[in-house]
């Protein structure tokens, strides 16, 4: 057995996405549990939002199984169904190929963690429900929803 030291395991901050779609998520900040433990079927994150922070656009992914449970705070789920207050102990999944954006934001006053456990399939692809964009495979970029450069 192995128990995870989370002040060893790495640690990230920020988004990838493009400005202006970067804002709302620059601030968001993660534990990357899954690797300090050296798996490498599925990605375990766990997720702190202040206030005012989103876990990301709402999106949706082709290929990619994706689990949510809040450990801490009050977050906002926003899917295409419309919007639902998660409060500690409460989870939902998003199944691959399901073209139902969602988001986590937090809308209170407090931080909030969250763990995320989503499959690594490097096939996977994604669009924004709410933007002209969608991820290429791979982590290869940004591109508008026709194929054209952000």
């Amino acid at each position: 057995m192995k128990k995870i030291d989370l002040n060893a395991a790495p640690k990230g901050q920020g988004t990838r996405y493009p400005p202006p779609h970067n804002e709302p998520c620059k601030n968001r900040r993660w534990l990357r549990v899954g690797d300090a433990a050296g798996l490498t079927q599925f990605g375990v994150n766990i997720v702190t939002l202040d206030p005012g922070v989103w876990s990301s656009q709402r999106h949706w992914h082709s290929h990619e199984d994706e689990f949510v449970y809040v450990i801490e705070g009050e977050l906002v789920l926003v899917t295409d169904s419309g919007e639902e207050i998660m409060s500690p102990g409460d989870c939902a999944g998003f199944k691959a190929g399901v073209r139902d954006g969602h988001n986590l934001e937090n809308r209170s006053d407090k931080p909030a963690r969250f763990l995320v456990v989503g499959s690594r399939d490097e096939a996977d692809w994604g669009e924004y429900s709410d933007l002209d964009m969608k991820f290429l495979p791979g982590r290869g970029g940004y591109v508008r929803k026709n194929g054209d450069q952000i």
